[in-house]
């Protein structure tokens, strides 16, 4: 597999807007949480939601533009991508026009691999972090119901959903229960706010605290 990699032919660091990383485990709800999100921060222009670029085949369940394995490549090295990356045999990217957007000041929220979050940081200025994750058993539950033929094996998937605390996130959001009450909590990072660290104990409690680093 390719390494993950940040387009060339930039400064030390890209600022002053933000870039919001949202990451996390297969079946975690990135984009159920990411429409509700984009849903609610329609009306403000300083915030942007990018689509990937991806080479697989398109799903409901996403907003992705999806490009031939050839075109991506071509696009690649035509330097039209800010990062790329790969992952269960598929390619991923984000336009460069990000750049640009952040260079505005402007709030950019995408959907990206943990893999790219140490590059990202030392791209960009101003860097936020969200894991979205659910218990092992909520995961399995959610794949199995998308039953996606380009998500490949459900155990890789799964084995993949480990080792979080590689991500560094800055917040985190454990997505079980009301997405809607989950979807404010994103919202309120995105617009700056402190944001929270749900939990589901065994209990099936959930726990809200403040997760600043």
């Amino acid at each position: 597999m390719e390494a993950p990699a940040i387009s060339g032919d930039r400064p030390a660091t890209i600022g002053p807007g933000r870039l919001i990383l949202v990451v996390g485990p297969s079946g975690a709800g990135k984009d159920t949480l990411l429409g509700l999100a984009r849903a609610a921060c329609a009306d403000d222009s300083s915030i942007v939601f990018p689509r990937r670029v991806v080479t697989r085949e398109a799903s409901s369940f996403e907003d992705n533009e999806q490009l031939s394995l050839d075109a991506f490549q071509q696009a690649r090295s035509q330097g039209d991508f800010a990062v790329h990356w790969e992952a269960h045999g598929h390619c991923y990217a984000l336009s460069r026009a990000i750049d640009d957007d952040i260079r505005a000041r402007r709030t950019v929220v995408a959907n990206v691999s943990r893999t790219v979050i140490e590059a990202l940081r030392r791209a960009y200025a101003d860097v936020v972090v969200i894991l979205i994750t659910a218990p092992a058993e909520i995961l399995a539950e959610r794949l199995a119901v998308r039953a996606r033929s380009s998500d490949g094996r459900l155990a890789d998937r799964l084995g993949r959903a480990v080792d979080d605390a590689a991500t560094a996130p800055d917040v985190t959001i454990a997505n079980v229960g009301s997405v809607e009450q989950h979807a404010r909590e994103l919202v309120r990072v995105i617009k700056g706010g402190k944001g929270c660290v749900g939990e589901a104990p065994r209990s099936g409690e959930r726990q809200c605290r403040s997760s600043q680093r």
